[in-house]
């Protein structure tokens, strides 16, 4: 079996609310879009993010497991420079995420922060020098 993820799926409460954030907030490009079904943003070259409605997610997969806390996952985007770091976390404010969490400086070594989308999705945006092949070229 090959070592690579095709897509990561995640399952939204108000597909809309998702829309808006991600395509309206975030300028971020859909390579697919059914109103109350799925959101499919292209995120690398062999990636898919797939937003799907919880009922047809629930649907396919099973049933979500719900209940306190964050969930248990994180998306990460590699950038840069720390400036762009706070870019975007100050654009992730600016259409609502909460809670965001500054940048700031890692013992491991890079600058992250963090902010989540309208489901709580957890985004951490890193600058990581030992993960600079992670960062797409201009």
């Amino acid at each position: 079996m090959d070592q690579r993820i095709s897509f990561i799926t995640l399952a939204v409460a108000d597909l809309g609310r998702t829309h808006a954030f991600y395509v309206d907030g975030l300028g971020w490009t859909p390579e697919l879009y059914v109103p109350g079904e799925v959101l499919m943003i292209r995120a690398g070259e062999h990636l898919m993010l797939s937003l799907w409605a919880e009922s047809g997610f629930e649907g396919e997969v099973g049933a979500i497991r719900r209940g306190e806390g964050i969930v248990p996952i994180t998306l990460a985007h590699n950038v840069r420079t720390e400036a762009e770091v706070d870019e975007i976390l100050a654009l992730a404010a600016s259409i609502g995420a909460d809670p965001v969490a500054r940048g700031e400086r890692r013992d491991w070594g890079g600058y992250t922060g963090y902010f989540a989308d309208p489901d709580g999705f957890r985004w951490e945006i890193a600058v990581n020098t030992a993960m600079e092949h992670l960062v797409i070229p201009d």
